[in-house]
């Protein structure tokens, strides 16, 4: 016992290093290891006949330092790879953990793989990290566990996280993009109305003549934003910070929001479709792992993405917990498409619930992906008609003046 006690504070204070020296034949080297200290990875190198010439701890911000869902997605897929080939499990965590890049990432593969060795089952490991691993993953984990089958489960969780991960890329392309054009169309508006269109009103004022009114009023949203722009600025930043605050805060102004949210013209489709996706991507995944359905109906509802789906789940949890079929209890929310509905009954009277459910998903995700396509398309010429406008309104309002001069003359 004191073995393992050992063995696991010995792992958790693994530093990674960066090293250069010179192999057997000469040839210069260099690489990235993982020691309790310098002298222990000199005598590593030396053993593997590397004379060390240079070595320096690796700082943590050299690769960033924060484990994000995407590391944990291709952490999965590794770990799943390794049991695959047949590696043991301990060693696979050493050989997944030396590889990566970030030391946040290599510190908490290491920490998982000290638990381990020191008796711990893997799910227990994880589950003492929920920041990292929610408790779908956990529960896949266990169940693969109990099952014998921790290879295959990893293998699913691998391939739901990475598509959970795909799917999160798309919708954030597809809200990142109308906000990057408003975001456009405001910095350029403003940089004329601070910088060009006093320079045309200094020259208005040698004409001795009355504006037009649409000059005029140019000129005079111009001051306004030289006098009051920063106490604007000021305003737009604290309510947009509150927002966020509150936002995080509160569960009813985000239900509020994500109900709007699913309401918007173009965005909201596409946000049905990606909560349905992620409904039955991982609906299939829990019921492939042998969870029960009423078990499995919490994890789903937690990761639908949007607090709307996520009562409308539970709600039919508890539906499906007296004895209604699953079929009736969506058709009960009006929220999942005629097509899902029946499918899920399909699955529900075939016996292969997992296996229709993840058709869903797939459709549904290939489907979140062709709408993200057409909305690229369809906003970037509603791009180029916003600026137009902007742009060429502020340009025709500064040359009204100089028409009306011409035709004076």
């Amino acid at each position: 016992m004191a073995q393992s006690s050992t063995a696991i504070r010995s792992a958790a204070r693994d530093t990674p290093f960066l090293w250069e020296g010179k192999d057997k034949r000469g040839k210069p080297v260099k690489g990235k290891s993982l020691a309790k200290d310098e002298t222990a990875l000199r005598a590593e190198l030396r053993r593997q006949g590397v004379a060390p010439s240079r070595i320096k701890k690796q700082s943590s911000k050299v690769a960033g330092g924060k484990v994000n869902a995407g590391d944990i997605a291709v952490f999965s897929r590794q770990l799943a790879t390794m049991l695959g080939a047949g590696i043991p499990l301990v060693q696979s965590f050493e050989i997944v953990g030396a590889g990566h890049e970030k030391p946040a990432m290599q510190k908490l593969i290491l920490d998982i793989k000290a638990d381990v060795e020191g008796g711990v089952s893997l799910h227990e490991a994880l589950a003492k990290r929920p920041l990292y691993f929610d408790d779908l993953y956990v529960n896949l984990v266990e169940a693969g566990e109990q099952a014998g089958a921790l290879e295959s489960l990893l293998d699913k969780v691998a391939t739901y996280k990475e598509k959970t991960e795909a799917l999160k890329k798309k919708v954030k392309k597809a809200l990142f993009y109308p906000t990057a054009v408003l975001v456009v169309a405001v910095i350029v508006t403003v940089i004329l109305l601070i910088f060009v269109i006093p320079q045309f009103e200094a020259l208005f004022k040698g004409f001795g003549a009355d504006l037009p009114a649409f000059t005029q009023m140019v000129i005079s949203l111009s001051k306004f934003v030289q006098t009051k722009g920063i106490f604007l600025a000021l305003v737009l930043g604290g309510a947009g910070y509150a927002f966020v605050y509150f936002h995080k805060r509160s569960r009813k102004m985000r239900e509020s929001m994500d109900r709007l949210a699913l309401k918007l013209p173009i965005i909201g489709p596409i946000l049905n479709k990606a909560a349905i996706a992620r409904f039955a991507r991982t609906l299939s995944t829990m019921f492939a792992a042998g969870v029960p359905l009423v078990e499995a109906m919490e994890s789903v509802a937690g990761a639908t993405g949007n607090i709307v789906y996520e009562n409308a789940t539970m709600a039919m949890r508890d539906e499906v917990a007296t004895g209604t079929r699953l079929q009736r209890a969506m058709e009960n929310t009006d929220l999942f498409p005629n097509m899902v509905v029946q499918m899920i009954a399909v699955g529900e009277e075939a016996g292969a619930l997992d296996e229709m459910s993840g058709k869903v998903a797939s459709f549904y995700e290939a489907e979140v992906d062709n709408a993200v396509d057409a909305m690229s398309s369809l906003l970037e010429p509603l791009i180029m008609a916003i600026l137009g406008v902007l742009v060429g309104g502020l340009v025709i309002a500064m040359y009204l003046p100089i028409f009306k001069l011409g035709q004076v003359v």
